[in-house]
């Protein structure tokens, strides 16, 4: 087990896909990680995982879209270890429809996860972070947040929001690093959260070549994994296949 990374770090969307690979990954690296998700059974799997390779971490019950217990899960890190080094806002939604579909409900939803959940996360250690002099917010983004296509207007809105609100956390911060990691076509379990038929077909395409959800991990431990006068503001990684 790896001594590299001694920091404190929150992962939201921890119980599968980029969340699940990137805790793996961290802790495996020397990292102490506290894994949220609403799964708690397959939190408890992963932390055990973990700590039978000789790992360090917790897992506590979070839904983004509360702040009072993304905030819980932010004095939880603090009460237990000390200190809280970086969050990864990793938790999202993406039921992709056209607009002519009127998800309207959907839309609500990827809005709460993928924006203010990302918000409820900044607002949870900001304080913190700023008291310390350091930190890092690390925000899971999407290729959606460069580029729009068809069934993903809201989704890629809600990216190009994620872009926007992490470039304004940087740009007001002088001892806190940000970092947007923008992952392209990934495995993972998003696409299930597809109601609408068309939007299913278009992810189902647009599939046909992908990225593990380990290759942005990767990119997480080394935006995380730099000098602390480095920032590295923003990470694109996609199939080398792929025209997206």
């Amino acid at each position: 087990m790896s001594k590299q990374l001694d920091k404190v770090i929150l992962i939201t969307g921890a119980s599968s896909g980029i969340g699940e690979s990137t805790a793996r990954l961290l802790a495996a690296n020397g990292a102490t990680v506290v894994l949220g998700a609403r799964r708690m059974e397959k939190l408890q799997h992963i932390v055990a995982d973990i700590r039978s390779a000789g790992g360090v971490a917790e897992a506590k019950e979070v839904d983004v879209t509360q702040r009072a217990q993304v905030q819980a899960f932010a004095d939880h890190a603090i009460a237990r270890f000390g200190r809280l080094d970086a969050i990864i806002n990793n938790a999202g939604v993406m039921p992709l429809s056209p607009l002519a579909a009127l998800q309207v409900d959907e839309w609500d939803w990827m809005i709460d996860v993928n924006i203010r959940g990302v918000l409820h996360g900044i607002a949870a250690v900001l304080p913190a972070m700023r008291r310390q002099g350091h930190g890092h917010v690390v925000n899971i983004a999407s290729i959606g947040a460069h580029a729009v296509s068809p069934t993903a207007a809201v989704y890629c809105a809600t990216k190009y929001a994620v872009w926007a609100i992490s470039e304004g956390l940087r740009q007001e911060s002088s001892d806190i690093r940000v970092t947007t990691i923008s992952p392209g076509v990934t495995e993972s379990e998003l696409a299930e959260s597809i109601s609408d038929e068309s939007g299913r077909q278009a992810m189902k395409e647009f599939r046909k070549v992908a990225i593990s959800a380990s290759a942005v991990a990767r990119a997480i431990l080394f935006a995380i994994s730099q000098p602390e006068d480095i920032d590295t503001s923003e990470i694109i990684v996609r199939p080398t296949a792929s025209p997206h």
